[in-house]
Order: structure tokens, then sequence, then C-alpha cells
């Protein structure tokens, strides 16, 4: 024994070491061991298959309600597919869409737990294309939220899923919803005639469900008094990496508002991103936002754009109700390498204010402004909703007498 080199005797205590260790875990699989025989090793060497589930939707105007519906799903698996629905198939089931499929599929992408987008699918789940997602997209379950998704004819989208046995739930996300953000914008949109007023008005306690001021009462709110959502650690923590930068990490920094949380701001993000080990943002307070916004302003209050910002996977950490000026012991507090803005903005007049917010950063040679790829901004969204406003209303008195008609089916063939 002496003689055999201390590497081989090394060695072969971490191969039988391996050895058992897959043993075990095997057995503890539910595998029967049968020793470490040629059988026992093609099961050992059989590779797990990951649990892949798929969700779709229209992801109209994305918020955090759409990213937790997905943390969700990704939580229910090892692998998320999203499916996005097409224009068509929009406009057929619900009507016009505020932002167009390109500019979806970049919120999709950008959101931290989906690991596949599948572009232009189906409204509804047909008997083909369920096939087709667990032939060859390989889906295990498809998942869906516990509120209605119905079809023109007043049928249950998912019925087919939940026939063959391949359907799981999560829960929809209460306090915000696609309707209830149309009907925030459009309380910070001042009537320009009587007969626009009397329309505004209506469609204002359509979607805000009459919560608010009225248009026609002069009101001047912030149109984030109307949120529902309340906060939580918890929820916070869900949509936190939970990870600080490491001890040589290039750390950029970028604040704003990141209002109504749209492709303009995930492009920007990303660019950001490229240029360090770990992007830091500042999210303004509702008071900051406002002041130099409108008092209109923001749509969405802090907590809620807090959240959309860290559901993006380009995002490491944020500061929420960041300063709006970045001050020297801010830089030196988070250790920032690099201060970054945008050359599309709400307002890019910062330069020429008395107090420019970032004329320490500017100072130090760390402050750079980047191009931005969307030329997209919350304004942007604001007025393709006015522009159109008709047919959003008729959009979502469609949805409303849709889920109407499936709840009293439901509760018809529950009572029967």
């Amino acid at each position: 024994m002496s003689k055999i080199p201390s590497t081989y005797l090394i060695g072969g205590a971490v191969a039988v070491a391996v050895a058992v260790g897959l043993y075990l875990g095997v057995a503890k699989n539910g595998i029967p061991p049968q020793g470490l025989g040629r059988g026992l090793w093609r099961k050992i060497k059989k590779k797990k298959k990951a649990v892949r589930v798929y969700m779709d939707g229209c992801f109209d105007m994305m918020h955090y309600g759409h990213c937790n519906a997905l943390r969700q799903a990704r939580a229910l698996g090892d692998q998320l597919v999203v499916g996005v629905v097409s224009d068509a198939e929009i406009i057929a089931n619900k009507g016009p869409p505020v932002t167009p499929l390109h500019e979806r599929m970049i919120m999709v992408k950008a959101v931290k737990w989906v690991d596949e987008v599948i572009c232009d699918a189906p409204y509804a789940i047909t008997e083909d294309f369920m096939k087709k997602l667990f032939d060859e997209y390989n889906i295990d379950y498809i998942i869906h939220g516990d509120d209605p998704c119905v079809l023109p004819d007043g049928t249950d989208a998912y019925a087919l899923a939940k026939k063959a046995g391949r359907y799981k739930q999560i829960k929809r996300t209460e306090g915000v919803s696609s309707t209830d953000i149309v009907g925030r914008m459009l309380l910070c949109v001042r009537e320009r005639s009587v007969s626009d007023n009397h329309n505004h008005s209506s469609l204002q306690r359509q979607f805000s469900h009459g919560q608010g001021q009225k248009f026609e009462d002069g009101g001047s709110g912030s149109g984030t008094r109307i949120s529902h959502f309340l906060p939580t650690s918890r929820r916070i923590v869900q949509f936190s990496n939970g990870k600080g930068p490491g001890p040589d990490a290039h750390i950029v920094y970028i604040d704003g508002a990141f209002d109504l949380f749209h492709a303009g701001h995930v492009e920007i993000l990303r660019v950001a991103r490229e240029l360090g080990d770990f992007l830091l943002v500042g999210i303004h307070n509702d008071q900051t936002v406002s002041a130099k916004r409108g008092v209109h302003r923001p749509i969405m209050n802090l907590h809620e754009r807090s959240l959309s910002v860290l559901a993006c996977r380009y995002v490491d950490e944020v500061i929420i109700g960041a300063p709006w000026e970045v001050s020297k012991d801010m830089i030196t507090t988070f250790d920032i390498s690099l201060v970054v803005h945008g050359t599309v903005a709400e307002s890019n007049d910062f330069q020429k204010e008395e107090d420019n917010p970032y004329a320490v950063p500017i100072s130090l040679g760390i402050f750079k402004v980047l191009e931005s790829p969307l030329d997209i901004t919350t304004t942007t969204i604001i007025r393709r909703i006015v522009a159109n406003h008709e047919a959003y209303q008729k959009r979502n008195e469609k949805k409303a007498a849709s889920e109407r008609r499936y709840y009293e089916e439901k509760t018809y063939v529950s009572g029967d």
C-alpha cells in the first residue's frame, strides 16, 4: 500500500463518493437501487427532463401584474415559454392594442423569469396549437390566472387544456389591470371641448369605476390616487435579485420616473447594463415626478413603478425614491462608476437647469449621455390612448360583456 501513490487513493475516494452520491440520489428519487451495474448507470446518466410550462397573453401596456403572473408561472416549472398574441388576434377578439407586437415582444423578453418567447401566438388554445406546444415545444403544462379568459362566443379559451389535464392555474395579481391603467391615463388629460368633456369623463368613470375626480369637476388630482396597489416587503423581495455587486464591480447608475414602463425604458436599460457589471436604477418618488411633469403625473405610483423596473432582467437593483440630484455622497455610498442618461426622455433640459441634477458626476468625469434605441416616452403611450379612446371604450365594454356571460354560465352550470 505504501507504494500506491496518494493521488490514486484520493482519486479513488472521490470516485467512490461520487458513485455513492449518485446511488443515493437515484434511490431518493424513487428509482430502486440495483447496484452499480449497466442498467443503473443508464438511469444515472439519463438527464432528468426539465418541466416546461407555457403561458400566453396580449401583454398590452405591460405592468407589474403581468410580471407577477410570469413569476408565478415560472415557479411551477423549470423553464417558462411565453406566447405573445399577435396584433390581428387581439383586434379580432378584444379590439386594438395600445402597444404593437414588436414593443410587446421587447417587454416580454426582458422579464427575468422568461426563458423563451413564441411570437404571434393564437388568442385561443386550439387543438392544433396545443398539439404543437406538447410535441414541438415539449410543454408539460399550460398556465393561466384565475381570472376568466373568454372568447367572443362566450367559451373558455383554455377549455381544451383543462380537458387534457395539462392546465395549471395561478392567482391573479389584485390592484392593477390594463383597463385601470387606461383610466388613469385619461384622468391626466384635460377636456378640449364640451363634447369631448362628456366622452372623456364617461370613459374615465368606466375605466376607473367612478374613483378619482371627474373631468367636469375640474379636478387636478394625480392619477395615482386611484391605485388599488398595496405594497408589501414580501412582494419586493419576490421581484428582487437578492444579490449585490461584487467587490470590483463597475456600477452604472441611471435614474428616472419610469412611468408606464415601456419598450423605450427597457431598451435604454439594456444599453446601460452593457456598460458595466451592475446596473443600479434610481426611481424618483411621486412628489418629484409631479413637480417636474405636472400634477397628473405619475400615472403609476412609486411602488408600482419600482416593481416593473425590478422585473427587468437588465436591472440588478433599484433605489426606491431616489433623489433628484446625484450627490457626491450618493456616488460614494453606492460606489457608482458611471452615471448615464438617455437622449429620449420627457424632458432633456436638465443641462440647461440652474441646478443640474448631474452636475456632480459631470464634474467628476463619470457622466455619459446614451443614444436611446427607441423614440418612446410615457407621453407617447398616453397619446395613443387619447387618439383612439372610442376604440378602447368599445374594447373594454366587449371584455366586460364577455366576462359577464362567462360568470352567468359558470353559475348556471354549478347550480345545475
